[in-house]
């Protein structure tokens, strides 16, 4: 028996309302909530239905009755397209005040709190090539998004992926994300190999020899590029690596590396240097961090200056206290905070970017902080602060899924005076906020902005110890 078709229903001139999570604005029909994606507020559109939810629909604007003023024109070819920067078609001022509600609306309906005082929202500078990190992928599948009379499509790609297509990748001819220099090494690298006849990665096969391409720079205008193939062949590899040094001379950290998993991570891959450093070295705040191309480093460099001056603010460091920083990464609020503390404490799950926290410890000269890489919870037990110190200060900056609930409970037990919380979820960090409420007043927030134009949003919140 051959499975019924489901048609979707049309909703007729529709006025969009909010911008919410996730980049979606919703409108509500007849009681019915619908997220639509590529809104304005203030749109009058007919919504196509194209998902059905139990408390919710979701749907794609047909037409158009009324565009809203607050629309502006979108500044990159691939909008709506490669999947990122989903609020171009928004000012930015505009952009700014939709986060900020995004963080308020989440402690409110989530965590229950509404006395706290809300800091203005900090903008990024930069709203264009203010991103210091791309990753790219080659594919033998091309998306292709319209077809021209006597052209012929492309088939290969080095771009991102299609939302929802593991295996399709748009061919990018230029990226606002990154300072321009981005585009001519990824056009560059893109042409070589077409002309060479070198194979583009097969994704759904798992055959090809061009598989990734990462491209990282630094504020002082040096280049970091790391090609990832899918097996050796060292011809072909030094043709490609000799035409980048020779015509980039800003890439002064030319890496590669081989790749033959069935995923991108470079974590387990052992990486080589071609030409120049292993590294990037970053400047921030006076400090020194190096970057290796598997670092953990925030991709806003301007912005991350910004949170960490924010972080260190909240955190009211005299000289005397012992702080922990949980989730430290390479340890760069930690150095950040250490100039005003006793010592510090960092914690983080992956070996390698403990090991960089180190190194970057050791080049800026300091040595009263203690950094230790393990799984958060198995970490920070009872024995664990009894042998290091109960903290008078905790900053905590966990990943997207916020922090386990085992984290929080030793956080209660341990009650340090003050919780700086840094986060790239507001809602999750609500939720925690929720738990911590059990002994902890939220003081205030200060969302900043790291990623213009899309739905993203960083927050620090400020918790105190209540008697």
């Amino acid at each position: 028996m051959s499975r019924k078709k489901v048609r979707f229903s049309v909703l007729e001139q529709v006025e969009i309302g909010p911008a919410v999570a996730e980049g979606h604005c919703i409108a509500r029909v007849e009681n019915r909530v619908v997220f639509v994606k590529f809104a304005a507020p203030g749109d009058v559109v007919d919504i196509q239905i194209v998902a059905k939810k139990k408390n919710y629909l979701e749907g794609r604007i047909l037409r158009f009755h009324k565009r809203s003023e607050r629309r502006i024109q979108p500044f990159c070819s691939h909008f709506q397209t490669c999947g990122g920067c989903k609020w171009q078609h928004l000012g930015y001022e505009d952009q700014l005040v939709f986060k900020q509600q995004q963080v308020v609306d989440a402690f409110e309906r989530i965590a229950g709190l509404h006395d706290f005082k809300v800091l203005p929202i900090i903008g990024s500078e930069k709203t264009t090539a203010y991103r210091n990190k791309l990753d790219l992928t080659f594919s033998n599948r091309a998306w292709v998004t319209h077809f021209e009379p006597g052209v012929t499509p492309r088939t290969t790609a080095l771009g991102f992926h299609i939302p929802g297509r593991f295996d399709k990748v748009l061919d990018v001819d230029s990226c606002h994300l990154m300072p321009p220099l981005v585009n001519e090494i990824q056009r560059a690298v893109k042409q070589f190999c077409d002309e060479q006849g070198y194979e583009f990665f097969d994704i759904i096969e798992q055959t090809g020899f061009m598989r990734n391409l990462l491209v990282r720079c630094n504020s002082r205008g040096e280049w970091m590029v790391l090609l990832s193939f899918f097996n050796e062949d060292s011809e072909k590899r030094e043709m490609l690596l000799n035409e980048l040094k020779d015509r980039f001379p800003q890439i002064t950290s030319l890496l590669w590396t081989i790749n033959p998993k069935k995923n991108d991570t470079l974590q387990d891959l052992e990486v080589f240097c071609f030409h120049g450093n292993d590294h990037l070295i970053e400047y921030l705040g006076g400090l020194q961090f190096k970057i290796r191309p598997q670092s953990f480093f925030q991709t806003n460099t301007a912005q991350a200056e910004t949170l960490y001056a924010i972080t260190k603010n909240f955190a009211n460091l005299s000289g005397s206290e012992l702080v922990y920083d949980l989730y430290t990464g390479t340890g760069s609020i930690a150095l950040y905070v250490a100039d005003k503390a006793r010592e510090v404490v960092g914690i983080e799950y992956v070996p390698e970017a403990i090991m960089d926290a180190k190194e970057n410890m050791q080049m800026n000269g300091m040595k009263h902080l203690k950094f230790y890489a393990g799984d958060m919870k198995n970490i920070l037990t009872t024995e664990f602060i009894a042998e290091h110190g109960k903290p008078d200060v905790l900053i905590t900056d966990p990943p997207r899924d916020g922090m386990h609930p085992d984290v929080v409970k030793r956080i209660l037990e341990t009650e340090p005076s003050r919780i700086v919380y840094v986060s790239c979820n507001p809602a999750t960090q609500a939720r925690d906020a929720k738990l911590l409420s059990e002994k902890y007043k939220l003081i205030q927030i200060q969302p900043v902005d790291m990623f213009p134009h899309t739905h993203h949003v960083e927050n620090v919140g400020l918790w105190e110890l209540q008697a």
